[in-house]
């Protein structure tokens, strides 16, 4: 197999220079907040914008430079808040715009930033915008993808064979206009038209709105639906090519995806966004906004978010290539092609980022094992860049068993029962584990509205703070870590020692040298890091351990010769400078 160990990357790529200007978001720490299942404030059983406040002390406890609010926007929850009915209003199941407003207060004191979850494919069909388009209002009318669709034999059918992800056509009969619309996602999100300027400059002056409320940037949802391919002449739209893995047509694979997703214009939009983004700064002064933009795509076409030769994009377009591509059976040598193949693709002077877990995702002890759950902690938060972490992993939560009857994702109901388990979202998105008591002390109330999964007496914050080597605390020396020159501001070179052991060194003239050795399966591997890397210090010393290490922090190891318990990650740190 071919590996990149020939590659080392030299932080020149705009986050390794030691200069103390680096915008705060290059080797931030981000952790994504899903409400609903963070901190139920009033007992209702739901994650509010109080709890979210309440606990922000708790980020400030583990390292969190930023955290990413999954929606809280007034919606009537078809798909749990990213189906918006106002983009400038709370839904009162999560509280009041002054519950906002306190939040981000609260927030800045505490020196953490707040990123909203902007959702510009689609709104709800509840919003005020949509039903103007339905009546046919001059203004609206063209705020939606609308189609009359064509008559066979008597029959009308959809303007193309166009699927949605949540299964079935992704055109609705709207009886009222009497015409289809597109709706990507669930039918209760019709998506916008963005080849109509008056759509942008409506969501720009929702970017602007927030902005003006104090976030410090933006996640964008699904920004690689935004365009579909532009219609002919005739106002028609091409139907999409089969895939030849599936015969039913309700399911989101059974077309290959040519018209509905990646379109040339994407990008732009977000170029468009950026220079707004810039713009507030440029007026209002503080720290850079930021933009962080998810798109399932091709390496190569994630790329463009970055900005081309004369417009800045996405600070952060998501990494998705480990949460994508690696498998629980995935050795050394995949986690290596993988993780230099961003960097190495990645324009110059532009920074990496890493993700290996959310709330669309099983969590990551489910899907790799709950003995890899420090591993890909050691992983993210020592690799160049920043990283992206989903509320949980800290603690080695794992997916909670959720029966049919009680599922509520519509990407699983919209599906059979047969099958549900596979689709289901639910199981990571289940309530944050607090405490040893009631509801794993995320509510006070009598209910949740999911299940809490049933490991919480032993997954839990007030139970792992008291637990030297717990995940929580492996987290959190993890990010003592991130501070130190070399991890922050130095050079990268990532190899695969064999197929059973990946290493990362990180190193900076005049710092110490740090090695981060991941063991990825169940046997005890011995190591040479001379073999592996070349001019390296004769000693090093244990600057990390797991429950899974046998050493002790501090402990003194010749580079010649180190042990590894299986699916042990550690991280060492020479004991003389470079």
């Amino acid at each position: 197999m071919t590996t990149w160990s020939s590659i080392v990357l030299l932080l020149s790529l705009g986050l390794l220079a030691a200069d103390a200007a680096a915008p705060w978001w290059q080797t931030a720490s981000f952790y994504q907040i899903y409400p609903r299942s963070f901190k139920d404030s009033d007992g209702d059983g739901v994650g509010d914008l109080n709890g979210v406040t309440e606990k922000l002390e708790y980020l400030k406890e583990i390292g969190v430079t930023a955290t990413w609010l999954s929606p809280f926007l007034k919606s009537p929850m078809a798909d749990f808040g990213y189906d918006i009915s106002d983009f400038k209003e709370v839904d009162p199941l999560f509280g009041t715009m002054k519950d906002f407003e306190n939040m981000v207060k609260r927030a800045k004191q505490l020196n953490v930033k707040i990123i909203l979850d902007f959702v510009p494919n689609h709104s709800s069909d509840e919003c005020d915008w949509f039903k103007r388009s339905a009546a046919g209002e001059k203004k609206y009318k063209d705020y939606y993808i609308w189609h009359p669709g064509f008559v066979e034999n008597g029959v009308r059918r959809p303007p193309t064979n166009w699927v949605s992800v949540f299964r079935g056509s992704a055109w609705e009969w709207h009886e009222g206009r009497q015409e289809y619309y597109l709706h990507q996602f669930h039918k209760k999100q019709p998506d916008f038209n963005f080849r109509n300027p008056i759509v942008r400059e409506e969501m720009n002056d929702v970017l602007r709105f927030w902005l003006e409320k104090g976030v410090d940037g933006f996640r964008v949802d699904a920004i690689y639906h935004a365009f579909e391919v532009e219609a002919d002449e005739n106002g028609n739209y091409p139907n999409e090519p089969r895939n030849d893995w599936t015969n039913d047509p309700d399911e989101y694979g059974y077309t290959h995806k040519i018209y509905t997703v990646d379109q040339p214009e994407t990008p732009h939009l977000v170029y468009e966004w950026r220079e707004i983004l810039d713009q507030f700064q440029q007026d209002n002064g503080g720290d850079e906004r930021i933009l962080m933009v998810e798109t399932w795509s091709p390496i190569e076409i994630v790329m463009h978010y970055y900005g081309n030769g004369t417009a800045e994009g996405a600070q952060i377009p998501f990494n998705f290539q480990l949460i994508s591509n690696l498998h629980y059976d995935s050795d050394a040598y995949h986690y290596e092609y993988l993780i230099n193949n961003w960097l190495s693709q990645m324009p110059s002077g532009k920074s990496a980022n890493w993700v290996i877990g959310n709330h669309d995702k099983n969590r990551v002890g489910s899907r790799f094992g709950a003995d890899r759950v420090d591993l890909f902690n050691v992983l993210l938060l020592t690799l160049p860049g920043c990283s992206i972490t989903y509320q949980g992993e800290e603690l080695g939560m794992l997916d909670a068993y959720i029966s049919w009857k009680d599922t509520v994702d519509p990407q699983a109901c919209n599906g059979h029962e047969d099958n549900y388990m596979a689709m289901s979202r639910d199981p990571a998105r289940t309530p944050m584990h607090w405490t040893d008591g009631k509801f794993s002390g995320f509510t006070t109330g009598d209910s949740t509205w999911l299940p809490v999964a049933q490991d919480y007496r032993q997954r839990n914050v007030q139970t792992e703070r008291g637990v030297a080597v717990s995940h929580l605390n492996v987290f959190k020396r993890l990010q003592q870590l991130r501070k130190e020159p070399t991890i922050e501001q130095g050079s990268a070179e990532i190899k695969a020692v064999s197929g059973y052991v990946l290493a990362v060194k990180r190193y900076l003239s005049g710092n110490y040298v740090y090695i981060s050795l991941f063991n990825i399966f169940g046997h005890i591997e011995n190591v040479n890091l001379n073999d592996v890397f070349s001019g390296l210090p004769a000693k090093f010393q244990y600057a990390l351990v797991t429950g899974k290490s046998i050493k002790q922090l501090g402990d003194q190891v010749s580079a010649s010769s180190i042990t590894l318990m299986p699916y042990e990650a550690i991280v060492l740190r020479s004991t003389t400078t470079i």
